[in-house]
C-alpha cells in the first residue's frame, strides 16, 4: 500500500501512521492508528483480505487524514503489514480536491472536456485513461464514473466517426470483471470497448513501477495497426510496449468467460510477451461485434464524405450520378485492394447505387442526392480450429 497525507502537515504537526496488535488479535487482522497533533483516527481489527473490515475501504469512507493506495500484487497486499510506525512529512503536496462528472464531460461551446472535441473532425477514438486513476485515489465513485463513461459512449455515437475506449475499475478478478461488465456497467454499444486488466508500468517521475488502466496504452496500439496494417485489422494479437507485467495473470479458461461478453482481455504468453487478446465491441449485435468492423464503416463513411464534397451544388442529374459512381467505385476497389473487403471480385466486395430510383423527384426539389452503398467487411479469425486424424488399420480417429 501507498500511504498519502490528504493534507499536508507542517513541521511539528505531521502525520502519524501505525500499525499495532488489533483487540481482537488473528492470523489476518490488525489496528491502524492515524494521529496529526490532537487529531486521532483508529481503525482496529482491519484486514487486508476483501470483503468485511478490508482497511481499504475502511480507511476511504471514514478518514479525514489519511489516502490509500493499492500498490502491490492481490497476493502481497493479503499480507498483514508489520508492526511499525511512519511519519509522513509535513509541508509535501497535498491531495487533490473531488472531482466531478462534469469537468471530464466539459461543454462543446466552451470547447472543454471531451465535449469540446465535437469540434475536432479528425477524432477517431476517446479515451480518458484518468478517469479510473481519479477512482482509485477516492477523488470520484463510481457512479460518477458511470456518469462519465455513459457520456464518452453518447459523444461517440453522436458523433459517428470515433469509438470509445473504457476501463474498468481496479483490483478485481476474472468474475468480477464480469459482474461489472453485465451488472453494474451494462454498456450495450457498438462505439464502446473495454479493456481488462491493469498493467504494470515504470513511472519516471516517481521512480517506480505503478499500476494503470489499459486504455492509454490501447489508443497508441490502435493507432500503431492502423499505421502498420490498416484500420481494417483487428487491433489485437499486439504487444503492450512498455508493460512489465500485469494486474492479474488470465488464464485461457477466464479468457472464454470473458471474450463473450464484450472484455478485450490482455494476457501474458511465454516467450511472446503481453498482448492484446481480445477485439470486441460492446454492442450485443452480432453486425457490429468486432471493433475493426466499426472502425472501418468510420472511415470509409469519413473518406467518401470528404472525397464527394465537390458534388454540392452540381446540377443534380443522370450525369453527375455516375461521376459519383464511378469517384466512390474508385475508392472502394482501393479498400478492396488493401485487403479490407470480403470477396474475390470488386463485385462482390461492395456495390454502389446511385439512380433515379434513390433520386426521385421529391429528393431532387429538397435538395438532396442520395447514394446507396453496401460493403462486405473482412471479419477476424478469434478461433482457429484444427481437425486432427489419427489413422489406424484404416480407421479414422479424430480428436
Amino acid at each position: 500500500y501507498r500511504v498519502l497525507a490528504l493534507e499536508g502537515g507542517q513541521p511539528g504537526n505531521d502525520i502519524q501512521v501505525e500499525v499495532a496488535e488489533a483487540s481482537q488479535p488473528s492470523d489476518d487482522t490488525f489496528k491502524l492508528i492515524i494521529t496529526r497533533g490532537k487529531d486521532r483516527e483508529e481503525y482496529d481489527n482491519v484486514t487486508t483480505r476483501k470483503g468485511k473490515n478490508n482497511v481499504l475501504t475502511a480507511v476511504k469512507t471514514a478518514s479525514k487524514l489519511i489516502q490509500l493506495e493499492e500498490i502491490g500484487t492481490a497476493g502481497a497486499l493479503e499480507k498483514v503489514p508489520a508492526p511499525g510506525k511512519v511519519t509522513l512529512q509535513g509541508g509535501g503536496g497535498t491531495m487533490p480536491a473531488r472531482v466531478t462528472p462534469d469537468e471530464y464531460v466539459g461543454n462543446s461551446a466552451d470547447r472543454t472536456g471531451f465535449a469540446g472535441l465535437e469540434a475536432v473532425d479528425t477524432v477517431t477514438m476517446l479515451s480518458v485513461p484518468d478517469l479510473m486513476a481519479a477512482y482509485q485515489r477516492g477523488m470520484i465513485d463510481s457512479e460518477q464514473v458511470k456518469a462519465v463513461q455513459l457520456a464518452m459512449i453518447a459523444h461517440c455515437e453522436l458523433m459517428g466517426d470515433r469509438v470509445a475506449i473504457l476501463d474498468a475499475p481496479p483490483g478485481l478478478n476474472a468474475q468480477q470483471i464480469r459482474e461489472w461488465r453485465v451488472d453494474k456497467a451494462g454498456y450495450d454499444s457498438k462505439y464502446a470497448t473495454l479493456y481488462w486488466p491493469w498493467v504494470k508500468v515504470f513511472d519516471p517521475l516517481a521512480g517506480q513501477a505503478n499500476f494503470v488502466p489499459p486504455s492509454g496504452h490501447m489508443a497508441g496500439i490502435w493507432a500503431r495497426s492502423d499505421d502498420t496494417r490498416g484500420v481494417h485489422k483487428a487491433p489485437a494479437n499486439e504487444v503492450v510496449r512498455g508493460a512489465i507485467s500485469l494486474e492479474l495473470q488470465v488464464t485461457k479458461s477466464e479468457h472464454d468467460l470473458l471474450n463473450p461478453q464484450g472484455i478485450n482481455v490482455i494476457r501474458a504468453f511465454p516467450g511472446r510477451g503481453i498482448r492484446v487478446w481480445g477485439a470486441r465491441t460492446l454492442s450485443s449485435d452480432p453486425a457490429w461485434r468486432y471493433i475493426n468492423v466499426r472502425r472501418l464503416f468510420n472511415y470509409i463513411e469519413g473518406s467518401i464524405l470528404l472525397g464527394t464534397q465537390w458534388v454540392v451544388f452540381e446540377p443534380n442529374d443522370m450525369a453527375l450520378w455516375e461521376r459519383v459512381k464511378r469517384t466512390i467505385s474508385a475508392f472502394l476497389v482501393r479498400v478492396w485492394r488493401d485487403g479490407a473487403l470480403f470477396g474475390a471480385t470488386p463485385g462482390e466486395a461492395f456495390y454502389v447505387k446511385c439512380d433515379g430510383e434513390l433520386n426521385t423527384a421529391e429528393t431532387i426539389d429538397a435538395g438532396q442526392l442520395i447514394v446507396e452503398i453496401g460493403i462486405a467487411p473482412v471479419k477476424p479469425a478469434e478461433f482457429v480450429v484444427f481437425k486432427i486424424a489419427q489413422f489406424s488399420g484404416g480407421t479414422s480417429l479424430s480428436e
